[in-house]
């Protein structure tokens, strides 16, 4: 998820994208002279005679997102008390303005900028990061202040990627708007880009997980649906993680399924959006049309390497290969990665002469520098300490620490360890997982 910087870093990277657009189209030869691109209010932007030939870019309203607006509600429960964080959708809305001295040149400006963000319309997550990170030898210190710190957005991390759609408004709209700004019209277009994700960052609370569902953990009663015949194109229905589990840990076998699975030789692909590039592992043998496995390696890995496992959520695709064919790829279904916890130290844990306990919490996969990380006990949540660089130990200060025994959840990147044990019958809690405060 991003943070508050995200709306001052969807501006810069837009702005940089029409300033490198025009500067790769040579556009400066074509009008005669140079070219700006500023992000400023029309009414800052000179309107004499002596205006430079510029595009301008104006972030004009900002709305909710409808479709993302009630993911995680309700955010509270009956008490008043946090029970979620959801985070705060935006989709923002900018007026492009295009400002010319000589006949002709608005209009150049103007179509070179639409053509430019039509070919364009997803900031990719290189393109963000290109935009917002100095590339040496430039150092973020030379940068001003407020380019240097949208560094920090964090916006190429979030879930979803930024669309860029062409807005249009009517007469009424278009004249409204400029009476607002109170300056001289020019020839402009407005664009709406969705959406900007700002991760939730107060504490909340959350309870045990459900150990049965009804007698005998019967469950809900489910009437079949008319499946699909299946299809000649590789395609999966679901990933399974072993014994039930809603989350998969290092060292577990995937089960996938779905149809034309079946290949002389099956790789499973894992994305995640902290990995510089997808991780590709080798199926089970003995997979075969509607079903394939494949595990996840439990060894230590260099968490500065590519290829290195974080915990949180991936998408996950088959890519089969046969002889004589081309290499085909199935969709992408979702899979969340389980942080495990190796140790909780110390346990039993003595509170001080403030009532204060600091736990440390051994786990793997390590835990990256722009990883959320933190650990619930019971059903309050504790932020973990900050760690700067890869670690597999958190550190966690809880203040006015609740004297008994606790069972305790890591959570990285939204993502619980398991801390029930579907391998027992009856379901029960993982006896590692607690901790006695004293």
């Amino acid at each position: 998820m991003s943070n508050a910087l995200a709306l001052a870093a969807v501006t810069a990277v837009l702005k940089d994208l029409l300033d490198n657009g025009l500067i790769d189209r040579n556009v400066s030869t074509t009008i005669g002279g140079p070219v700006t691109v500023s992000a400023l209010p029309p009414d800052r932007v000179k309107s004499n005679g002596d205006e430079p030939t510029q595009l301008n870019l104006f972030l004009y309203h900002v709305a909710p997102n409808q479709g993302w607006r009630n993911v995680d509600l309700p955010s509270r429960d009956g008490r008043g008390e946090r029970t979620a964080n959801p985070p705060l959708a935006l989709d923002l809305f900018y007026l492009l303005t295009a400002y010319g001295k000589q006949d002709f040149e608005a209009e150049i400006l103007l179509g070179y900028a639409m053509h430019l963000l039509h070919e364009t319309p997803v900031l990719t997550r290189d393109a963000i990061r290109r935009s917002l990170s100095p590339i040496a030898p430039i150092d973020g210190g030379i940068l001003p202040p407020p380019l240097g710190a949208l560094a920090a957005a964090e916006l190429a991390e979030q879930v979803e990627l930024v669309k860029l759609t062409p807005q249009p408004l009517n007469t009424e709209e278009v004249s409204k708007l400029w009476a607002a700004i109170q300056t001289n019209y020019r020839p402009s277009v407005a664009y709406q880009a969705s959406v900007v994700l700002i991760r939730g960052t107060r504490a909340a609370r959350s309870p045990l997980p459900v150990l049965t569902r009804g007698p005998n953990d019967a469950g809900v009663t489910l009437e079949p649906d008319a499946t699909p015949p299946a299809p000649a194109t590789p395609t999966l229905t679901a990933v399974a993680p072993p014994n039930r589990q809603p989350a998969a840990r290092p060292g577990d076998l995937l089960t996938l399924e779905g149809f034309a699975l079946a290949g002389d030789t099956v790789t499973v692909r894992f994305g995640n959006p902290r990995l510089a590039a997808p991780i590709v592992v080798p199926a089970e043998p003995g997979g075969g049309a509607t079903r394939i496995a494949a595990r996840i390696p439990d060894a230590p890995a260099d968490p500065g390497a590519p290829a290195a496992w974080v915990a949180g959520f991936y998408t996950v695709a088959a890519t089969i290969a046969r002889a004589g064919q081309p290499d085909r790829s199935t969709n992408d279904l979702a899979l969340a990665l389980a942080p495990t916890v190796a140790g909780i130290a110390p346990n039993p844990a003595a509170r001080d002469a403030n009532g204060r306990v600091e736990l440390t919490v051994t786990c793997r996969p390590q835990v990256r520098p722009g990883q959320r990380a933190s650990l619930f006990l019971g059903d309050r949540e504790i932020p973990a300490q900050p760690h700067p660089a890869p670690t597999g130990t958190l550190t966690f200060r809880v203040e006015g620490a609740p004297p008994g025994l606790h069972w305790v959840r890591l959570r990285v990147d939204g993502v619980d360890s398991l801390l029930v044990d579907r391998t027992a019958v009856p379901p029960t809690f993982d006896p590692s997982q607690r901790v006695r405060i004293t």
